[in-house]
């Protein structure tokens, strides 16, 4: 059982770090490019180049959760994250911006929801998908919260005061890891060999549910990165007013926020399987509304919501299925091994959207992200087909 206190404090660590890490590039990558004077693919590259500092340090990264506990491994996380935002402060030539990056990378690796969902699943084992679901419920305002705010920030202080500011929040989330737990989930033996193993009983069962959940994270991850660097601008290309599409952007965080408190609300009924493909149905039917919206305020509003509410509802299960699938003694073990390719591919994304923006159009990049998502649909579906009727034995 996690203390209500221990998922509040988490929570509100997740809402500052993924503000002040994740979303920065999307707040505030316009006014860089334009001070800095560096080309797109630079400014992005940096963000980039973090994604893949996640994917080099996953592994060790799980490890030191399943070994020290996140009340160790997190706080250290923060601080990464605090000294990247105050050396991308200071930043006027290229190698110390990648460098900042590098260390936000490393940072987010360790204090963001993968870390967190290790964390809850070394201390609550096979009882860790609620609080899961209720940490995310901060995360998912941080967009919401962070983009405004970023945008306030920077038109007072300018870019480099406001990741100053980021630094200052980053390091405040430090004393609310004091409150995750320190024990490691005990339960009486017959309960922890029914639920140990999860659906997956042979080596190649494993592979498979491995490979499919590696696949349905990769493309999930890579419509988020590319969607949340340049959603202002995506939607701006739709033919949106830029304040517009401020506006309308921050509407993405209110659809994860509503979603996942439906998904708590309703007590996670629904099997980690069947909400994958439910959602996974929903994903490609978002991006032919932005498609076909022709910046009608309306239909970018609703795809805004809607594609918000899939992306918190996919976030969850990213860590819920391996809870479902595999052994929860070696979660972060092994969540951090099938995360690298998620995390290598997602590093493109937003090297790839900005790309397809100056070169195409904002209705391209949709197109790309419906077939995509089509994909991450078809995954959903094989995984569920597989491995469904052991949820009901």
């Amino acid at each position: 059982m996690i203390p209500p206190r221990a998922i509040v404090c988490l929570g509100l660590t997740q809402l500052i770090g993924w503000g002040v890490t994740f979303y920065l590039i999307g707040a505030l990558g316009p006014s860089m490019t334009a001070d800095l004077g560096w080309s797109s693919a630079t400014v992005y590259g940096g963000f980039s180049a973090a994604i893949v500092t996640m994917a080099l340090v996953s592994p060790l990264a799980g490890m030191a959760v399943d070994r020290w506990g996140g009340h160790r491994v997190m706080p250290l996380g923060a601080m990464a994250a605090a000294a990247g935002c105050a050396l991308l402060a200071a930043t006027h030539a290229v190698p110390v911006y990648f460098l900042a990056w590098l260390l936000l990378g490393i940072g987010m690796r360790l204090c963001l929801y993968d870390a967190a969902f290790a964390s809850l699943a070394r201390a609550a084992g096979p009882t860790a998908r609620r609080p899961m679901s209720q940490i995310t419920l901060f995360g998912g305002l941080a967009s919401t919260v962070m983009w405004p705010v970023g945008h306030a920030l920077s038109g007072w202080l300018g870019w480099r005061g406001a990741v100053l500011v980021y630094a200052a929040l980053a390091l405040a989330t430090v004393p609310l890891y004091l409150a995750l737990p320190r024990q490691r989930y005990a339960a009486p033996g017959a309960t922890a060999a029914r639920h140990a193993a999860g659906l997956t009983r042979t080596a190649n069962e494993r592979r498979q549910a491995g490979t499919l959940y590696a696949v349905i994270v990769m493309l999930t991850n890579f419509l988020a990165a590319g969607n949340a660097a340049h959603l202002i601008s995506l939607l701006a290309g739709l033919g949106l007013a830029t304040t517009a599409a401020v506006s309308v952007a921050a509407l993405w965080g209110v659809g994860q926020f509503a979603a996942r408190v439906a998904d708590v609300a309703l007590g996670s009924r629904l099997h980690p399987l069947t909400l994958t493909l439910a959602v996974s149905t929903l994903l490609p039917l978002c991006f032919l509304l932005a498609l076909l919206s022709h910046g009608n305020l309306y239909a970018t509003a609703a795809y805004a919501l809607l594609y918000g509410a899939c992306n918190g509802l996919m976030t969850i299960t990213r860590g819920t299925l391996p809870l479902a699938l595999f052994d929860f003694r070696s979660y972060g073990t092994l969540v951090g091994a099938l995360l690298i390719p998620s995390f290598l591919l997602t590093a493109t994304a937003p090297v790839a959207y900005a790309f397809v923006l100056e070169h195409y159009s904002a209705r391209a990049a949709m197109g790309i992200s419906v077939g995509l998502a089509a994909a991450i649909l078809a995954a959903a579906f094989a995984l569920r087909w597989r491995f469904i009727a052991r949820t009901r034995a």
